[in-house]
């Protein structure tokens, strides 16, 4: 297999339109670093007519992936920290090949957090952790504690990750091992649900009251991205100014769970535009 890879990178970096070949090898018998694959090859592209495309090898056992991945959805990803694999791998892989120090300049732009790129990442933590916990509030509500549970655990993750964010440190797979030496009380929470001996039920309903003070206390400026674009117009704004706004694009997936949250808790208040049906009110909405 390591012949075989040999051959695909350079083959690879004789292309000009290769930016950066990065190699990833498994340490562990289970990796989620590598998805449990031998060995992951990345290779970076100006451009391709699929942005990403992955193909998986085996001989003799050995196991690789080889994804092909173009710079303008790479820097997507960088942006909003999306994809966190692949960004660990261009962290904490080898390096085979770069033309002009891409890699080392990308590892750079990885490693630091711009103020402008580090709100809007937190927004889009943000806008996840609301969907999530919304969504194991309603399990809970309808006795499907299970899944509420694990709705939780997903929703104590992305804050984790929120709160890495908001140090200006970039989020690793291993998350918790960063938050425990970050934010003891983010880092207690998920230790309570996972160890306590309470049933499932008083678990999720203990966390469920915990995790909601948390998000609360943090609200307002983990969803500074939005605020600040709603108080950039002294007006009010729709539903659709809002979610087709070309800033607010890479968190509005999350926008009505996250509009709602924040109404709910009084950071931006609903006003009401009269239609032409009689007693039928549009929804607008401002920072208060």
């Amino acid at each position: 297999m390591q012949h075989f890879i040999k051959n695909i990178y350079q083959e690879k970096m004789n292309r000009i339109n290769t930016l950066g070949i990065i190699i990833m090898k498994k340490k562990k018998r289970n990796s989620p670093f590598t998805d449990n694959m031998d060995i992951i090859l990345l290779v970076i592209v100006n451009n391709a007519q699929v942005p990403w495309d992955v193909k998986h090898y085996e001989k003799e056992d050995e196991i690789a992936a080889v994804h092909i991945l173009t710079h303008p959805l790479l820097m997507k990803w960088v942006d909003v920290r999306k994809y966190h694999k692949v960004l660990d791998w261009i962290v904490n892989g080898t390096v085979l090949f770069e033309r002009d120090e891409y890699v080392t300049t990308l590892k750079q732009e990885l490693q630091k957090s711009p103020n402008n790129k580090k709100e809007l990442r937190k927004a889009v933590e943000f806008g996840k952790l609301i969907k999530s916990y919304n969504e194991a509030e309603v399990l809970y509500e309808t006795f499907q504690y299970k899944d509420a549970y694990s709705r939780i655990v997903h929703s104590l993750h992305y804050l984790a990750r929120l709160t890495i964010i908001d140090r200006g440190i970039y989020p690793e797979v291993t998350v918790w091992n960063q938050v425990k030496h970050l934010d003891i009380e983010v880092y207690k929470l998920y230790e309570e649900l996972v160890e306590s001996k309470e049933e499932i039920k008083q678990r999720v309903q203990l966390m469920l009251i915990a995790t909601d003070f948390v998000i609360s206390t943090r609200a307002r400026t983990s969803i500074k991205h939005l605020l600040d674009i709603m108080k950039s117009k002294n007006i009010a704004w729709t539903y659709a100014d809002l979610k087709f706004h070309s800033e607010i694009t890479p968190y509005s997936s999350y926008l009505t769970s996250m509009i709602f949250y924040l109404t709910k808790k009084g950071i931006i208040q609903t006003l009401y535009k009269t239609t032409n049906e009689k007693g039928v009110y549009q929804r607008i909405y401002q920072v208060k």
